[in-house]
């Protein structure tokens, strides 16, 4: 037999008369020769056999074409089951042998392979794609043919009218001819989110293997690659490093950290590396979501892994800053990490917010340390070496207590003045400068600066990467700029208004197919949009929100919990409503800046707290990947919170930028 390929973008690949010529079990074969996984259950292998039977009985019609077992989903770290090229349309397959039931959720597992392939494969941009899914043994399913922007609805099919559904398919659209070769060895240039990314990252991939490699996102690569180099450089020197590595938001700053505590500590033994974060969301999200995947993973190799097990692993990788800073109080322990990656570092407490908090609940009376100054004391107990990675996101400071970036440099200069410290010449910008100039934050350290330790390009909003952009001219009261980057990015990343909280919802749900991910935010000072339904208060299951499906009333998917700008920073959304309160308003050339107490709202006068107030809208209307609608509500001059004023000065401001209503 003839094998066609091997490589690894799928198992098995075929004309469909090559396909029909040979028997099940040479085709088993030459899956099982290219299956790269390190064990395949008895129930695999069967399953595959009974999909290559089934489909040598229904593609015997069609003499042309191609047939693709296994192809890969980079992105998503999963394969579609089968791929059927025939007559110019691309057919996804998904079996799910032996059921007698179409589910929702197998539907949507098909479709998302077909948004994915549509968003991500150059060479399926223009395609017709259409999933299917076949339940080998439920009934029969009469149901139109329905398209929707060049991907069909999921078809549900059982094992023996594969033959029919894809005829019709076939004699309902006429398109254009394209080299199937061309497209099944297509680029790719995935942008997972970053649920996906972790996901994939533990299960072995590599950071190349699941990012776009094009010319406008390589240098999250490049930016690893560097990060690489000052480790092992530090590590062969014995010295002792800190890197601040900076980036848009969205530009995959999280990702790049996760990439480097998992390759460090996977393919450099006894080096040990963990990844630790402020950000309660962040941490709890990611660990949940590991520790399902790994429940998964276990039972596709026949293997029986217990919950909370597999929660103890993720734990150990993922922590919260806090508990991993506590565990070193009060003795001179060394980390068995030499490798710490600090996630949104500029969050770190300041000495007055953490002095505060070992007096309240640790009772230790005389702790002399910043968070960031405490931190690199810890790994200052290595003998030979250490690196700390600092992952820093320019106005994201949203609370009280955090430190920002020069209480960083103010630590290394006190105490640590030995360290090499690697910087970017994009720290020199007053967001992360909170008004000193960055000769004085520098002063008296060894600093070496390497632009690749900046990520310039969001890759979170992939259909767009000036949507920072256009948020900062909007927070920064630039109609002008505003205007211009909304005409660039509104044919690519659908942004619209509306003063009706039901109208924004069904144009998310109308623009979302498949398990895209969908939800509503607001600022957590948003308190008088309870007249609304919207509650910020409401305390949330975040895990179930980001991560359990349609069917689940705790998901983001049913839009009656809402989520504040402290549970969704370091997170995403594809599509968002961001309901949008008086507590930071427009009001004729200049944004206020307010706080509702009591019974009224009150002026927010401190700069520290507006800057807060600021970022947290800024970090609201950068979370989602793919389009966002924004509520602002009527109000009502009957009610004196609510006032119409309130509202009506942000939501002209934003017509006047040219953001689409919807009416």
């Amino acid at each position: 037999m003839r094998r066609e390929m091997k490589n690894l973008r799928a198992y098995y690949s075929a004309s469909i008369r090559e396909f029909l010529r040979y028997s099940s079990s040479e085709i088993l074969g030459v899956i099982h020769s290219n299956n790269i996984s390190a064990e395949t259950t008895i129930q695999q292998s069967s399953a595959w056999k009974e999909e290559i039977l089934v489909l040598q009985e229904q593609l015997r019609p069609f003499k042309d074409g191609r047939i693709i077992f296994e192809y890969i989903i980079p992105r998503m770290g999963k394969r579609v089951d089968v791929v059927v090229l025939y007559k110019n349309i691309v057919f996804l397959i998904e079996f799910k042998c032996g059921d007698t039931e179409y589910k929702s959720s197998a539907c949507d597992q098909v479709f998302d392979y077909a948004l994915d392939l549509q968003n991500f494969q150059k060479e399926s941009h223009n395609k017709l794609l259409a999933p299917i899914l076949v339940s080998t043994r439920a009934p029969d399913f009469s149901g139109a043919i329905c398209e929707n922007k060049r991907i069909l609805e999921t078809i549900k099919c059982n094992a023996k009218n594969i033959t029919e559904a894809i005829s019709k398919v076939a004699e309902k659209y006429r398109e254009p001819s394209f080299d199937y070769l061309l497209w099944e060895n297509s680029e790719y240039f995935p942008t997972p989110t970053i649920i996906e990314a972790a996901q994939a990252l533990y299960c072995g991939h590599n950071v190349y293997d699941i990012t776009r490699n094009d010319a406008g996102a390589k240098n999250l690569s490049v930016t690893t690659d560097e990060i690489h180099r000052i480790i092992e450089y530090s590590k062969r020197n014995f010295r002792k490093s800190i890197c601040f590595i900076t980036g848009v938001p969205g530009a995959g700053k999280t990702l790049a950290g996760l990439n480097i505590a998992i390759q460090r500590s996977v393919e450099n033994k006894g080096e040990h590396a963990v990844f630790l974060s402020g950000n309660y969301p962040l941490v709890t999200v990611l660990q949940e979501a590991l520790a399902r995947d790994k429940v998964e993973q276990g039972k596709l190799c026949g293997h029986h892994i217990a919950k909370s097990e597999a929660l103890r692993s993720t734990s150990a990788f993922i922590q919260m800053i806090h508990k991993y800073r506590d565990s070193f109080v009060g003795n001179a322990n060394i980390p068995p990490e030499h490798v710490v990656i600090f996630d949104e570092a500029q969050r770190a407490w300041t000495h007055e917010m953490i002095k505060r908090f070992m007096v309240t609940k640790k009772g230790i009376a005389d702790f002399n340390y910043s968070e960031p100054e405490f931190l690199i004391s810890t790994m200052d107990r290595h003998k030979d070496w250490a690196v700390i990675i600092c992952l820093i996101g320019g106005g994201q400071e949203i609370n009280t207590g955090e430190a920002g970036l020069p209480e960083w440099f103010d630590a290394l200069r006190r105490t640590f003045n030995h360290w090499d410290v690697y910087v970017t010449s994009q720290l020199k910008d007053q967001e992360y400068c909170h008004g000193r100039s960055w000769q004085n934050i520098i002063s008296g350290l060894e600093i070496h600066q390497y632009d690749k330790l900046h990520l310039a390009t969001s890759v979170r909003s992939f259909r767009t990467p000036d949507l920072p952009k256009l948020v900062k001219a909007i927070l920064d009261g630039n109609v002008i700029l505003a205007q211009e980057f909304y005409k660039k990015i509104s044919q690519k990343y659908p942004l619209v208004l509306t003063r009706d909280l039901n109208k924004a919802k069904d144009w998310v749900s109308a623009n979302c197919r498949g398990s895209t991910r969908y939800g509503l935010l607001a600022s957590s000072g948003a308190l008088r949009l309870k007249p609304e339904g919207i509650f910020v208060k409401n305390e949330v299951s975040i895990a179930n929100w980001f991560l359990n499906g349609k069917e689940d009333i705790r998901s983001s998917y049913v839009f009656e919990d809402v989520v504040t700008e402290f549970d969704i920073q370091g997170l995403e959304l594809d599509y968002s409503v961001v309901a949008w309160d008086a507590d930071f308003r427009f009001d004729g050339n200049v944004w206020t800046y307010n706080k509702f107490h009591g019974n009224s709202w009150k002026s927010v006068n401190s700069s520290e707290r507006r800057l807060y107030l600021k970022n947290a809208y800024r970090v609201l209307l950068t979370r989602a990947r793919q389009g966002m609608a924004i509520f602002i509500p009527k109000g009502s001059d009957t009610d004196l919170t609510r006032r119409k004023k309130y509202y009506d000065g942000t939501y002209n401001y934003l017509k006047r930028i040219g953001i689409h209503e919807l009416l």
